[in-house]
Order: structure tokens, then C-alpha cells, then sequence
């Protein structure tokens, strides 16, 4: 039986006091034996938490009672061992980096379109269908017949759409364009900043392919491959069951059997995605932190690293490659 309730969440809302909130939010997560990933900026919240249910429903309900905020969506998954090692709430630019300023994706965001409507939707031939996630998450899986961007940030997107906005660009004279990711908060940003660049007709999976995958029966499913997700997870299946991929310490990405069973993975230290791409110093931080894992794996305990949760007050986190949580 699963003991810890996930809940991926995201609202898009203006929170000029978000310095403010990040130090009660945390506390109270803390007294409720709450963990993972929340991100406060100005545009709003996004994170992933996990924990005993009563303890995220608690807060889930504190969230709620700002009124900016009862509107706040969520998705809901199970998992057998805890999922993250400690709970950070921090302070960002924004809540999914995109660096495009004055993207309005509270009031601009494009068509929603419900799991059971999605099929008909991207079985159309003149539209167009674009996971706008990155690489290495498209890698494990996605929709049949959708387009890849190849981006290995988020940043990198509206490059991409202005390259395929040209002449003999996937997106030039398409009118019908459908995107979808991982929860949903990424495509809330493209569909707007698509709007902006004067798309008309943009559509996105409501829920992103999490609520597709809990919502749609597998027989009649357009996915194919697993789901990345940001926690110890790694990934998940139909009906938000964990995947069978394993995460790379040193450079994160997610390792399926045959990476796993290269000569050139390593546990905690290389993979075939990362071999040869580090310093000698790193190799030695990488081999000294797994001696440390295995140790308190043979202690039957759990190794977290070191405690990073809170930021100095008032401090704003810059954007970095890979963020704590994408969705």
C-alpha cells in the first residue's frame, strides 16, 4: 500500500507580497511533515509535495485560504517511499522560466482541452501537436506523432517557435497548433507567449499528460513511453504508477535498463549520457558522495546530502538549467 500523497500544483496569480509568503509557507510544511519543491514569484505558485494525505491536504487548504489562490489547481498521485529528501520553498523570477518578459499566461493562455477530448483533437491532421517539454524528458515518452523542440531548457522555446514561424517552419501558416506537458504550467506560458506572437487557434492538454495518464484508459491511449517526473520517482506509467527509470546523480538524466547496463554507467558517478563530460574534482565529488550513500545504504538509512531549504531572506533565486521543478 502507498503511504505518501503527491500533489503536483501551480497557479498562475499576482503575488506582490511572495517574499512574505515563502516563510510561513514553509513552516507550516514543516509542521505537517510535508516535503518537495515550491516556487513563490510574482506570477504565482508551482511545486510538487508529498507526504502523509492529511498532512497535504492540510496544506493544500492553507493555500486555498488566500483567496488569490482557491482557484489553485492540483493533481494528485500516491507513492510507496517518500519521494523527496527535504522541502524547499523558494523565491524566483518566475515559477517557470521561460525569460520572456510580460508573458501573460493568467489572461492569455490558450484553449484548454480535457484528457477525453485530446485524441480527437491531435488525431487531426492540420494541427499540430508540440511537446514543449525538453529533451530528456521527451526521450522516455510522449504523445505518437508529436514534435520535439530539442531544447534542453524552457528558455529555449520561443526561439524555436520564431525559427519554425518562418518559411518552410513547422509552425508557418499553421493556424491549429496543440501543446501539452507534463502538468500543464509550461504550456500555459507557450499557448500565451503563441497568442502573443499572433497564433489564434492554440490549444493544451488540461492537466498535462499527468491527468491524461490517470484519466485515460491505456487501451485507448495516444501515449507511448513513460512520463519524467521531478521527484525520486523518476517517472510514471498509466494510472501515475512508478516507472521503471532511474535518475543519473551526475547529470540527472533519466536511465532506462540498457543505460543501466552500458559499461560506461557507474552508479552515482557516470552514465552514457555523461561519460567523459566532467572534471577530474567533479568524478571525485560524484565517487566520494556515492561512498557516503552506499554507507548509509548498508545502515539501512536514507542519505540526503546536505540540508538546503530555506534562501537568505529575501533573496531571489536565479534561473538555473535544470530547476527543482519544471511543472
Amino acid at each position: 500500500m502507498a503511504h505518501f500523497l503527491v500533489a503536483a500544483l501551480y497557479k498562475f496569480v499576482h503575488l506582490p507580497d511572495y517574499r512574505a509568503l515563502r516563510e510561513p509557507l514553509f513552516d507550516f510544511c514543516e509542521r505537517h511533515e510535508v516535503k518537495g519543491t515550491l516556487l513563490l514569484a510574482e506570477e504565482g505558485i508551482n511545486g510538487t509535495i508529498a507526504g502523509p494525505s492529511e498532512g497535504v491536504q492540510a496544506v493544500l487548504a492553507y493555500l486555498r485560504a488566500d483567496p488569490r489562490m482557491a482557484a489553485l489547481s492540483h493533481k494528485e498521485s500516491w507513492a510507496q517511499e517518500m519521494p523527496f529528501y527535504r522541502l524547499k520553498v523558494k523565491l524566483k523570477r518566475e515559477i517557470v522560466t521561460m525569460g520572456i518578459p510580460n508573458v501573460q499566461a493568467q489572461s492569455m493562455a490558450g484553449t484548454y482541452v480535457k484528457p477525453d477530448e485530446w485524441n480527437a483533437l491531435i488525431d487531426d491532421p492540420d494541427v499540430v501537436v508540440v511537446d514543449v517539454r525538453n529533451d530528456y524528458e521527451v526521450s522516455i515518452g510522449s504523445f505518437a506523432g508529436a514534435v520535439n523542440p530539442h531544447t534542453e531548457s524552457f528558455t529555449e522555446f520561443p526561439q524555436w517557435v520564431q525559427e519554425q514561424s518562418g518559411e518552410g517552419g513547422l509552425l508557418n501558416k499553421k493556424t491549429r497548433v496543440a501543446m501539452f506537458c507534463t502538468g500543464g504550467i509550461r504550456c500555459e506560458k507557450s499557448t500565451a507567449y503563441l497568442r502573443s506572437q499572433g497564433f489564434e487557434q492554440v490549444y493544451h492538454l488540461e492537466g498535462g499528460i499527468l491527468k491524461y495518464l490517470e484519466t485515460v484508459p491505456s487501451e485507448q491511449s495516444r501515449w507511448d513511453g513513460e512520463c519524467f517526473v521531478f521527484d525520486e520517482r523518476v517517472s510514471v506509467v498509466h494510472g501515475l504508477d512508478q516507472g521503471h527509470y532511474e535518475l543519473c546523480r551526475a547529470c540527472r538524466q533519466p536511465l532506462g535498463a540498457a543505460d543501466r547496463a552500458s559499461d560506461l554507467f557507474v552508479e552515482g558517478i557516470s552514465c552514457p549520457h555523461c561519460y567523459g563530460k566532467h572534471s577530474e574534482e567533479q568524478m571525485q565529488r560524484f565517487r566520494e558522495r556515492q561512498k557516503q550513500v552506499e554507507l548509509a545504504r548498508s545502515r539501512r538509512q536514507r542519505h540526503i546530502g546536505v540540508r538546503m531549504d530555506k534562501q537568505p531572506a529575501g533573496s531571489v533565486e536565479q534561473p538555473g538549467k535544470h530547476s527543482d521543478t519544471a511543472e
